[in-house]
């Protein structure tokens, strides 16, 4: 039976243990300078053999750190919980900051009246930092991150008026408008004509520059207004839009989606008003998340890596939060990752 009452081991244990003292101790678990080799490994060993875990709350008072980041992600629990795509980027966020030993801590986005929370949150030194997501042009979420004074870095090109120019602003992202353009020239070269697209809301950068993409990729003429719908990036979002689209345009023969999400959704009201994929109709996705393999017929999509997304943007944040005396090198305002389309049946 385990004793309830047992006392935790003590700096002092582990300093009398290892024979130095208690300051050297500290140094050490605090990950502190000035400590040479042979006595950190003596007071390691000592720590493991005592099973001592130090107290966050004393450790914050030394290193000025608290161990956590927050991730921000400015959509409601039903989208976030609803879309794999969520999930696989807070896989690579959540393994990274394991492997530092640094605590998730995720808020999310409700509705409006939860940025004035969020900020006080952020404001009040419970972070380290943060990583903020799925913003939209409105959020005042940077702002917030701004007045905070938190170290941030951002999933996706931050859209905002300056934010191009601003030298801080750092972000991970990946190459959405030649992802699009990969799409729209296969559809091309499969002899599509008539080529719809369903965005995602245009006020989020990531939708804004898959339809330049799609766009730009076009032939001359060929792009027009009733051949674009907006599905929210939701599955419903996405029937409901393919629907749209074959009322204004009956004769359309491709469909570039911009989620897998939506394209789930599209390919069901393709099914229900008797448009044969690819036959009739040729479907593109964007994503590449595991539900794409198993539609019916398999889909054709783009590739963005969105666990190692998610795992770049947090080792962009600890390394802000580290400061330029613990880092070798500058951190990189952008990185912009690479995107790759994967054909499978849905696009003939």
């Amino acid at each position: 039976m385990t004793e309830r009452n047992v006392r935790r081991p003590t700096l002092e244990a582990v300093a009398a243990r290892a024979g130095v003292s208690r300051a050297t101790v500290s140094r050490v678990v605090n990950g502190g300078a000035g400590v040479r080799p042979a006595v950190r490994e003596r007071v390691a060993r000592a720590v493991a053999e005592l099973g001592y875990v130090p107290n966050s709350a004393a450790r914050s008072l030394v290193t000025r750190r608290t161990g956590a980041v927050a991730v921000v992600i400015g959509e409601p629990e039903q989208r976030v919980f609803s879309d794999p795509f969520f999930g696989r980027q807070l896989r690579g966020i959540g393994r990274e900051l394991a492997a530092a030993d640094v605590q998730l801590l995720l808020l999310l986005v409700e509705s409006r009246a939860d940025w004035p929370r969020i900020g006080r949150y952020l404001a009040a030194g419970h972070v380290d930092g943060a990583l903020l997501f799925s913003l939209h042009h409105d959020d005042p979420l940077p702002a917030v991150a701004a007045r905070a004074g938190l170290p941030v870095v951002y999933g996706g090109r931050p859209g905002w008026a300056g934010a191009a120019d601003d030298p801080e602003v750092r972000y991970v992202d990946t190459d959405n408008r030649d992802g699009a353009r990969q799409a729209v020239r296969h559809l091309r070269e499969r002899g599509r004509r008539t080529i719809a697209v369903i965005t995602g809301p245009l006020d989020q950068t990531s939708a804004a520059d898959r339809l330049a993409g799609y766009r730009e990729a076009l032939a001359p003429g060929a792009y027009g207004p009733r051949l674009v719908a907006d599905g929210r990036f939701t599955a419903r979002g996405g029937e409901a839009a393919m629907a749209r689209l074959l009322d204004a345009a009956p004769e359309l023969d491709a469909v570039f989606v911009c989620s897998d999400l939506m394209a789930s959704g599209a390919l069901r009201t393709l099914r229900e008003r008797g448009r044969r994929v690819p036959r009739d109709v040729a479907v593109v996705g964007y994503d590449d998340l595991e539900p794409a393999a198993w539609t019916d017929p398999p889909l054709t999509t783009v590739r963005q890596d969105v666990t190692e997304m998610g795992r770049l943007m947090a080792r962009m944040l600890l390394r802000e939060v580290a400061g330029p005396a613990d880092r070798k090198d500058a951190v990189p305002a952008a990185v912009v990752t690479p995107a790759l389309l994967v054909v499978r049946a849905s696009s003939g």
